[in-house]
C-alpha cells in the first residue's frame, strides 16, 4: 500500500531545489513498451512533467535489458520479491527465462535512484518491473488470466532498500503528490488510491 503519511511530509520542492522523481519511462511517453508504443497516455503521471519543481529521472528496466520491441513477461511463482530471493522466476510468453535480466535492471535501477537521490518513484502498475499494488500471476495471455497483489521486480528493489513507490493509478497519493510541487493546487479528496478501488476489493476480497 501507500504510503500517505511520508508524502505528506516529503518538502515543498522549489525552481532551484526541484523534487527528485524516478519515473516508468513509459508514462512519461516514451516508446519503451513491450510493443514499441508508450502503452498509451497516462495522464497522472504527464501532468508531473508540466512542473519546474520536480525533476523526473526516467527509465525503463525491461528495455534496459531486452530492448524494445520485446516478448511480453510475467512473474510466475511469486512477486518480485520472491524473484530477488530466487523464488520465482519472470518468464516471456514464449517461456524464456528472463530472471537474471530483470534482475540485473532492477539493480541499474537502483544505482539510478540512489545516485539522484530519489525522494519518489512513480511506477507503472501491473508490469512485472514496475507495478506496485497489482501484477500478473503468471503468463497474462492464459485463459485463466489472474491478478496479485504485489510488486514487480524492479520496484521490489527499490522498495526493499527504502525508497518509495506509487503507482500512476494511486489517484489520491498523486494529489498529496500535486500540491507539493504545485503549492496552488487543492487536493481532491475524493480521489482513491488503487486498493481503495471497488474492482480491487472485490477482486481479492479485501476490507
Amino acid at each position: 500500500m501507500t504510503d500517505r503519511d511520508y508524502l505528506k511530509k516529503l518538502r515543498i520542492p522549489t525552481k532551484d531545489n526541484p523534487l527528485r522523481l524516478l519515473m516508468s519511462a513509459c508514462l512519461s511517453g516514451i516508446t519503451c513498451g513491450w510493443d514499441g508504443t508508450a502503452n498509451g497516455e497516462y495522464p497522472t503521471a504527464l501532468k508531473i512533467l508540466k512542473y519546474d519543481t520536480v525533476r523526473v529521472v526516467k527509465f525503463c528496466p525491461e528495455e534496459f535489458s531486452f530492448g524494445s520491441p520485446r516478448e511480453m513477461c510475467d512473474i510466475h511463482g511469486g512477486t518480485g520479491f520472491d524473484v530477488l530471493d530466487g523464488k520465482a522466476k519472470l518468464l516471456t510468453e514464449s517461456g524464456q527465462d528472463w530472471t537474471e535480466g530483470i534482475i540485473k535492471a532492477s539493480e541499474k535501477m537502483l544505482d539510478i535512484a540512489k545516485q539522484e537521490k530519489i525522494e519518489i518513484a512513480v511506477l507503472m502498475d501491473i508490469s512485472a518491473a514496475c507495478g506496485s499494488q497489482v501484477i500478473y500471476d503468471g503468463n497474462r495471455f492464459s485463459d485463466n488470466k489472474t491478478y496479485q497483489i504485489g510488486a514487480g521486480v524492479a520496484a521490489a528493489q527499490l522498495i526493499r532498500n527504502g525508497f518509495k513507490v506509487i503507482s500512476q493509478r494511486d489517484y489520491a497519493s498523486l494529489e498529496i503528490l500535486y500540491s507539493k510541487i504545485d503549492t496552488r493546487h487543492q487536493i481532491d479528496t475524493t480521489k482513491l488510491d488503487h486498493h481503495e478501488i471497488e474492482w480491487y476489493k472485490e477482486y481479492f476480497k479485501t476490507t
